[in-house]
């Protein structure tokens, strides 16, 4: 049966025992909120569908970031960036919530709030995708049943986030130069030459090398998707490559992905390239092999899954369709 009892606080709590069921209880703000709830309960005690759902209650958001962050983001690929997006979540209000307590209401509230911020779509898109795994992980892993996932009930904001600039030779140079660090500028230099993710150019080994087949073999466990692939590697690029010391751990480079990001934007400030970012140089690569190449075989060496991503790099006029079809 179910007993509704006003807190000192003003607030109402419901409370639900069955014999044959573990005893329920959850607080309210209004008579009516309670009452509801209590009724829910024993229906579905009734019907042999209830779950029990203490454990969601008693879990705070902020308690599952931590243990997910202990548990779950040790297996990832991008461990860096996933611990940066539970620290975000962390400090926001609704992780004081308990995991059965958060709506969809509260993640629709917290992506308003970032949108005011100006935060781009594909970071959104990334610390969402991040909460709704800690909720499917709950649900599945940690004895959470019947917990819901409020995220997949929300909609995101398109991404839109494709840059157009052009990064110039003079200008990679002088961004080279202002870094101080020959490491770094043949890193920068690779990364125009090959478009290479940053931290597949981290990840590289001297055996995924193959000079005289001018191809670099990037294992799958270094690609952002998880997918192997062979680079070809241009005159430029080899050229580079052989001038390199062998470092004792066989990494080509000796570099962090974070290093290379922060370095990197020191120097484009001291050059007065403010905004340049060092994912900018994949864009130019991409942008120098796309009229070399089809958008097939430019998908080979970039490793972009997508062929949407690459429509962007290919703008044949009209004339030009024209010549082709004689």
């Amino acid at each position: 049966m179910a007993t509704i009892l006003q807190l000192h606080s003003g607030r109402w709590q419901a409370r639900v025992r069955r014999a044959d069921a573990p005893a329920t209880s959850r607080t309210f703000h209004t008579k009516f909120d309670a009452e509801a709830w209590a009724r829910k309960q024993e229906s579905e005690q009734e019907r042999g569908v209830w779950r029990d759902s203490s454990e969601s209650e008693r879990t705070t958001l902020a308690q599952a970031f931590d243990r997910y962050a202990r548990e779950v983001t040790p297996r990832k690929r991008a461990q860096n960036t996933e611990r940066s997006n539970l620290r975000v979540l962390a400090e926001e209000r609704i992780a004081r919530l308990a995991l059965a307590r958060v709506g969809s209401h509260d993640i629709a509230a917290l992506r308003d709030a970032w949108m005011a911020e100006g935060l781009k779509p594909a970071s959104i898109k990334r610390r969402m995708v991040t909460l709704s795994h800690v909720f499917t992980v709950a649900a599945r892993e940690w004895n959470m049943v019947g917990l819901h996932n409020p995220v997949r009930a929300i909609t995101l904001v398109p991404e839109n986030n494709a840059r157009e600039r052009r990064v110039t030779d003079a200008e990679i140079e002088a961004i080279c130069a202002a870094t101080g660090s020959a490491g770094l500028a043949v890193f920068i230099r690779l990364a125009v030459e090959t478009a290479m993710r940053r931290g597949e150019l981290c990840a590289l080994r001297w055996k995924h090398v193959n000079l005289g087949a001018c191809t670099a073999h990037l294992p799958h466990e270094i690609t952002k998707n998880g997918y192997a692939r062979d680079v070809p590697l241009s005159s430029r690029a080899i050229e580079i490559l052989r001038a390199l010391p062998r470092r004792i751990d066989g990494r080509v480079l000796g570099l962090q992905p974070d290093s290379v990001t922060q370095a990197f934007e020191r120097a484009a400030e001291r050059v007065g390239l403010d905004g340049a970012r060092f994912h900018d140089l994949r864009h130019e690569a991409i942008s120098r092999l796309a009229p070399k190449f089809q958008m097939h075989e430019l998908a080979k060496i970039t490793g972009q899954r997508d062929p949407r991503m690459l429509m962007r790099y290919y703008h044949p006029c009209a004339e030009d369709l024209a010549k082709r079809m004689g």
